[in-house]
């Protein structure tokens, strides 16, 4: 199944191209905010199976250039990000040590919506695609072979980061988590509709020309070792998403203007847009053009403000 949230975050199911309104079938729960639904939902999924399934066949379809979807998960509990994932195309000489970070709750966003740039003397702002996991139920100290017990679904992600904050080596979380920099959705699809989450192409297109191209075969740090790892690092809870990493050789300066669309195999498109008040400006090179050509993989900023001081 696919789940939603639309227009003023009712709950919706997706059928084809449309959604149905599943908002009166879910209740009995304390609602402080639209989050709230969607994880009771992921809790007591077994519960409203069938009911769902009835939707699915019979509720009133309302098309999908109607509504306006909302991110699927508002404002999660956790947001865990896998640092330094994937093995570039198997350019890397051996995995990376595994690592993760946190970002911000407070930044997401949802299909539609928009990025901003924020006011800052970054190199350069990127978006990073990435399969992400929600996790299902409390998962605590998990073992590797039990992942799937604790993975409820799959939604695109992206991962907004802004490069070269200085001090160098004290400037993850102000790169990481600023506002908007956590694009989702466009829905949440339900584990039992990927067969292998560990095999889809991931496809990141700008202004409809490619940008990323990768498969998650290449990571290096399974979907299983890293809910193993950050599981004994903390417990998961419903609702929580993994970010699973990105393979940087396809990321590119992102700017004032562009539309950012992201595809991860069976899990729809997820397409924002970007705004820069500023109106800076850098090249549209890729790392891997850049290096290619012998030049720092991060594209300098080439106008606006900062531009002198890089």
């Amino acid at each position: 199944m696919k789940l939603a949230f639309f227009d003023s975050y009712r709950l919706g199911l997706i059928v084809d191209d449309s959604i149905v309104d599943i908002s009166s079938l879910i209740s009995g729960f304390p609602y402080a905010n639209p989050n709230d639904a969607m994880i009771h939902l992921i809790e007591r999924f077994d519960e409203y199976k069938d009911a769902l399934q009835k939707a699915q066949r019979l509720g009133q379809r309302i098309s999908l250039s109607g509504v306006r979807l909302r991110a699927p998960l508002p404002k999660p509990g956790n947001i865990v990000c896998m640092a330094v994932n994937y093995m570039e195309d198997g350019t890397l000489a051996e995995p990376p040590l595994i690592n993760a970070f946190h970002k911000a709750s407070s930044c997401v966003i949802g299909p539609g919506d928009t990025l901003v740039l924020p006011d800052i003397p970054a190199i350069v702002f990127e978006a990073e695609a990435e399969l992400a996991i929600i996790i299902g139920r409390r998962a605590d100290k998990v073992a590797a072979a039990d992942w799937r017990d604790y993975v409820f679904g799959y939604t695109n992600f992206m991962d907004g980061s802004a490069r070269g904050m200085k001090p160098e080596k004290n400037s993850f979380f102000q790169a990481k988590s600023r506002n908007t920099f956590a694009p989702m959705g466009p829905w949440i699809v339900t584990a039992d509709e990927i067969a292998d989450p560990q095999n889809l192409d991931i496809a990141m297109n700008l202004n409809g020309q490619p940008r990323q191209r990768f498969n998650t075969n290449d990571m290096a740090h399974s979907i299983a070792k890293s809910i193993e790892w950050l599981s004994h690092i903390h417990p998961l809870e419903p609702g929580d998403i993994i970010a699973t990493g990105t393979n940087h050789r396809g990321l590119g300066a992102i700017q004032d203007g562009d539309v950012l669309e992201l595809s991860v195999e069976g899990l729809g498109t997820l397409s924002v847009n970007v705004k820069d008040d500023l109106r800076r400006t850098w090249s549209n090179e890729t790392r891997l053009q850049r290096q290619t050509q012998g030049l720092n993989a991060l594209s300098p900023q080439l106008t606006g403000k900062y531009a002198a001081s890089q």
